[in-house]
């Protein structure tokens, strides 16, 4: 699986445009947690773990679909979320991550790779440059 240089992949960080303001990140975890941070660092927004989980650290699924691991234990009703994820295949997590948030003022997506409201790239899958 070929990678991509951090450099590339945070000018895009840097570079995407937001049309809505937000009232906090939600970042599906444990996927999402290192793009939310790096949101974190541009729009100045706190973050909130959403514990969702299909696959283990191989990429191997563990369920026949995502599940909630952990309670919800934020505040998400009339809120404005950008919800994040690293990798979007099928996009069963943010289909579940969305119903879960049922209550938010709305919800925009945004995926390091794959099909979102808001995407770094679209392509085949890649090596994310933060895996070691």
């Amino acid at each position: 699986m070929q990678g991509k240089i951090f450099e590339e992949v945070l000018e895009r960080f840097r570079t995407i445009p937001f049309n809505e303001d937000f009232d906090i990140i939600v970042a599906i975890a444990n996927g999402g947690i290192v793009p939310a941070a790096i949101l974190n660092q541009r729009l100045d927004i706190e973050i909130q773990l959403l514990k969702i989980n299909l696959r283990d650290s191989t990429q191997k699924p563990k369920y026949d679909s995502p599940r909630l691991i952990a309670p919800i234990d934020f505040e998400f009703k009339n809120k404005r979320i950008l919800l994040v994820e690293d990798r979007v295949k099928t996009g069963a997590s943010l289909t579940l991550a969305v119903a879960l948030l049922q209550g938010a003022k709305f919800i925009k997506t945004f995926a390091v790779n794959g099909n979102a409201d808001y995407a770094l790239y679209n392509e085949d899958c890649f090596k994310f440059p933060w895996i070691l």
